[in-house]
């Protein structure tokens, strides 16, 4: 009887109450094998504090990084025919968008938010690699058009987090022509005067570096990001030769000149922001609280002498920078 209370009732009870750790409450950096607590990294926005090496990191988690107050709007994208080709390797293509779809909780491997950023409107748009290697297919496609079309619409400058293996091959040649297609949208954010930034994130390669990833009006990419259209180690295979040390990664382009800045993802946010005013020509968020603090007395003489001919209040326009648009959700 003591052997059955003392022994065998402990162990079942412990057995069944034992908790499950979940799989991903440390995280092991790839470059330097040190373990990570899941939480702590997280809060370093996905930077390893050891090695600084820049893990990848989810467009949620990315847009609420950057937006002011990490909130912004999720701009409503067009659907698009599933599996046009009715494409099957190993798995059928349809089945592979659900796995996708419920691992990243994403229905396409672009999400793109409108909102502020230190006081200034921007609409940004995020590759998730973690949904099919942030492949280029028609969704993807759309959402980007639909992002640089919204920028257009807003009068915002619009910036690009580029990420991806290039096309998705499940759909052919349709995921080819969002190569021309995004081009176009580019054109016509050149066309409205509006700045096109690209940050570059690791992996950028294929056709998404032969596209839209390499058409901005300044390139930012993350430290040791690899960005290409052909990998080194087919590059070596083909030439028979051994490429130099850091071939193809962002501090190497950057010096020989195809990136503009390497920027650490701690900075990234006040980076972005300051180019966004620069080139929008906005004052910057410290010089608008001066002006904002600085006594009205002129301003108010005016409108006093002018309060015959003013509107009420319920009358006057809202600036179309601040009016939400109908294809927008607010995300908190």
């Amino acid at each position: 009887m003591n052997w059955i209370t003392n022994v065998v009732r402990p162990k079942i009870s412990s057995f069944l109450n034992r908790r499950e750790v979940p799989e991903n409450l440390w995280v092991k950096c790839p470059e330097t094998g040190q373990m990570v607590f899941h939480k702590d990294l997280e809060a370093n926005l996905f930077v390893v504090p050891g090695s600084g090496f820049h893990m990848r990191m989810d467009p949620t988690a990315r847009l609420r990084s950057l937006f002011d107050g990490g909130k912004w709007y999720d701009v409503a994208l067009p659907s698009v025919v599933p599996d046009p080709l009715k494409f099957r390797d190993e798995k059928r293509y349809t089945d592979r968008l659900k796995d996708a779809r419920a691992k990243t909780g994403a229905q396409d491997a672009v999400k793109v938010g409108f909102g502020k950023l230190d006081g200034l409107p921007v609409t940004i748009a995020v590759q998730d690699f973690g949904f099919m290697g942030g492949s280029l297919g028609m969704a993807a496609g759309e959402a980007i058009v639909t992002g640089m079309e919204t920028a257009v619409s807003r009068g915002t400058p619009f910036i690009m987090f580029a990420c991806g293996g290039g096309m998705r091959m499940q759909e052919g040649i349709l995921s080819l022509m969002q190569m021309p297609r995004t081009t176009c949208a580019v054109h016509a954010l050149r066309e409205a005067r509006l700045p096109y930034i690209v940050v570059l994130t690791n992996p950028t390669t294929g056709g998404i570096t032969a596209s839209y990833a390499m058409l901005g009006d300044i390139h930012i990419a993350e430290p040791g990001a690899l960005i290409c259209f052909a990998g080194p180690r087919v590059i070596e295979q083909t030439i028979r030769e051994k490429l130099p040390e850091g071939f193809q990664r962002a501090e190497y382009l950057r010096d020989h000149g195809m990136v503009d800045l390497v920027v650490h993802r701690h900075e990234m946010r006040a980076t972005l922001s300051r180019l966004s005013h620069l080139l929008m020509r906005a004052p910057a968020p410290g010089e608008a609280k001066a002006k904002s603090s600085e006594p009205r007395a002129l301003e108010a003489k005016t409108s006093e002498a002018k309060t015959s001919e003013a509107k009420p209040a319920d009358a006057e326009a809202v600036p179309a920078s601040e009016a939400p648009l109908p294809p927008v959700v607010p995300v908190a």
